[in-house]
C-alpha cells in the first residue's frame, strides 16, 4: 500500500505474545538462490493461488509468490478493504486458516516460497463487525489492542518533512499501533510467527516507511526465523524526513524510483538511457532493493506503468526481467475502471484472462523471462548496443543475450554476442537462432518486440 493512498493494515495471530516453533521453510535474508522473482497474485484467493504455483509459477521458474494480506479485515467489497484488519484471524475474503496452509503447502511442492503481504502499522479506519465476526471499533480491538496501544497522534499525516508526524500520525485516517511498545511490539511479533508457523517464507511489510526502522528491528529479533525474507515499502520522497536507507538493514527495501523512472523512460525518452540503469542512477544498492514496474497501488494512481499500457509495459516488464538489478515483482492483478473495485469473483480465479483476471505472470513474454533470468543470474551486462534511441541489445556473460526494439519500424541487424556458436530458442517469439562461431546472430525485430535467447534452452 502506498504512503499516499488507502490501504492499510495487519492480519493474523491470536496470543499477543505467542512464539511458534520454528517454520518449516525458511528464506534468506534477500531472495536466494538462482529464483529470485516473485509473483505477487493481488487479491487471489489462496485456493486460486495454490492452483496456480501448481500449474504455472513452479514450472515456470519463480521463486516467490506474493499473497495479499490473510487477516480479519472490514467488511466490504473494495480492494483495500485487506488493508484494515480488525484481529489476526485468518479470516478475509481470500480463505481461512486451512485454506492458506493448504496453499503453503502447494506452493512448496511445487517450489515456490510464499511471501505475505503484512500490514503492521494500522490498524482501521472505522467501526463494526470484520469478516471474521469480530466487533471493533476504530481505537478499540478487543483482546488485540486498546486505545493505549495505539499513538497519541490523531490526525492525518499532512508534513513528509517531519519524520515525528509521518510516523506518528493516521495514515489516511488509519488508527495508527504504537510500534515503541512493547506489547505491540510482541502482538505483532505473535502475528508473524502464527504465519511462520505456518510456513510462509517471508513477509512484505506495507507501509514500513511510517514505522521507524529501529522498532521493526525490535519486531523482526522476535522472530522464530529472524532471518526470514523482508521487503519493505519505503517510498523515496525528495527532501522528505524517512528515507529507504534507513531500512536496509532490515531487509530489501522498494525502490519505487526503477518504477518511475521506467515510466518516463519507455513514454517518452530513449531505451539507450540504460546502459547504466540501477545504482548509476543513483539508486539503493542492488543486493537490498526489490524491484517492479507497477504494483497495486501504482497502477492504480497513475504513477507508474500498468497494463493498460500495452506494449510500453510489456516490454519494461521484459528489461526488468533480464537486467541484473534488484529482486523483481511482477504485479498480476485484475482489470479495473473503478479505483476502489474489489477482486473479480471475491478473490476466485476460473481460469487466467477471464472475468477480469489479467494474470501478468503467465503472459508469454513475462513469463518466458523468468527462466531468462534464472539461467543468467551472477552474470555481467556484456556486450551493450544502442542506436542513441530505443532499440538496445545486451549480454549476460555467456549465459544469455536480449534485444528490445521500442522503436516504431522493425529492425535488422547482426548482434554481437559472448555465447558459444550454436542454436538457442528466442523464447519471445518461440524461433530458433544461430549463433555463429563469432558469437554473432542476424535478427529483424518488429516494432515493440524482443528477442532472448539463453543457454538452457536450446531448442523451441
Amino acid at each position: 500500500m502506498s504512503s499516499r493512498t488507502l490501504s492499510a493494515t495487519l492480519a493474523l495471530v491470536a496470543a499477543a505474545s505467542a512464539v511458534l516453533a520454528a517454520p518449516t521453510s525458511t528464506a534468506s535474508a534477500s531472495p536466494p538462490g538462482t529464483k529470485d522473482v516473485t509473483a505477487v497474485l493481488f487479491e487471489w484467493n489462496f485456493d486460486s493461488v495454490a492452483k496456480e504455483c501448481t500449474s504455472t509459477l513452479g514450472p515456470a521458474g519463480y521463486g516467490y509468490v506474493q499473497v495479499s494480506p490473510p487477516a480479519e479485515h472490514i467488511q466490504g467489497a473494495q480492494w483495500w478493504t485487506s488493508y484494515q484488519p480488525v484481529s489476526y484471524k485468518i479470516a478475509g475474503r481470500l480463505g481461512n486458516t486451512t485454506d492458506f496452509t493448504d496453499m503453503v503447502t502447494a506452493c512448496h511442492n511445487a517450489g515456490v516460497k510464499v511471501v505475505v503481504d503484512t500490514v503492521i502499522n494500522h490498524m482501521s479506519a472505522g467501526s463494526g463487525t470484520g469478516t471474521g465476526g469480530s466487533s471493533y471499533s476504530k481505537y478499540d480491538y478487543p483482546g488485540l489492542y486498546s486505545s493505549n496501544d495505539l499513538n497519541d497522534c490523531t490526525t492525518t499525516i499532512n508534513d513528509y518533512t517531519d519524520r515525528t508526524n509521518v510516523q506518528n500520525c493516521e495514515l489516511v485516517e488509519l488508527a495508527d499501533l504504537d510500534t515503541g511498545e512493547e506489547y505491540v511490539r510482541a502482538a505483532i511479533a505473535g502475528y508473524m510467527n502464527t504465519l511462520l508457523g505456518h510456513g510462509v517464507d517471508g513477509f512484505r511489510i506495507d507501509a514500513a516507511k511510517h514505522i521507524p526502522a529501529g522498532d521493526l528491528a525490535a519486531i523482526k529479533s522476535r522472530l522464530s526465523n529472524p532471518d526470514a525474507y523482508w521487503k519493505q515499502e519505503v517510498i523515496h520522497g525528495s527532501g522528505e524526513a524517512v528515507q529507504p536507507t534507513e531500512y536496509t538493514g532490515n531487509g530489501d527495501v522498494q525502490e519505487f524510483r526503477y518504477a518511475y523512472d521506467l515510466k518516463r523512460v519507455f513514454n517518452s525518452e530513449n531505451l539507450a538511457y540504460l546502459k547504466n540503469y540501477g545504482e548509476g542512477w543513483g539508486y539503493m544498492g542492488s543486493g537490498v532493493s526489490g524491484v517492479f514496474v507497477d504494483n497495486h497501488d501504482t497502477e492504480r494512481n497513475g504513477s507508474t506503468l500498468s497494463y493498460k499500457d500495452d506494449a510500453n509495459y510489456t516490454l519494461a516488464n521484459v528489461f526488468m526481467l533480464a537486467w541484473p538489478y534488484g529482486a523483481p515483482d511482477i504485479n498480476s492483478g485484475y482489470e479495473w475502471s473503478d479505483y476502489d473495485a474489489g477482486p473479480p469473483n471475491g478473490g476466485t480465479v476460473n481460469a487466467c484472462w477471464q472475468d477480469g483476471w489479467k494474470c501478468q505472470h503467465a503472459w508469454p513474454e513475462i513469463k518466458s523471462m523468468v527462466a531468462f533470468r534464472n539461467a543468467t543470474r551472477g552474470e555481467p551486462v556484456t556486450n551493450w548496443w544502442d542506436n542513441g534511441g530505443d532499440a538496445i541489445a545486451f549480454g549476460r556473460g555467456g549465459k544469455g543475450y536480449v534485444a528490445v526494439n521500442h522503436e516504431s519500424s522493425a529492425l535488422s541487424r547482426t548482434y554481437q554476442t559472448s555465447l558459444p556458436a550454436g542454436t538457442y530458442c528466442d523464447v519471445q517469439s518461440n524461433t530458433t537462432v544461430t549463433v555463429n562461431g563469432s558469437g554473432q546472430f542476424t535478427a529483424t525485430l518488429g516494432s515493440n518486440t524482443a528477442l532472448a535467447i539463453h543457454a538452457d534452452k536450446s531448442s523451441c
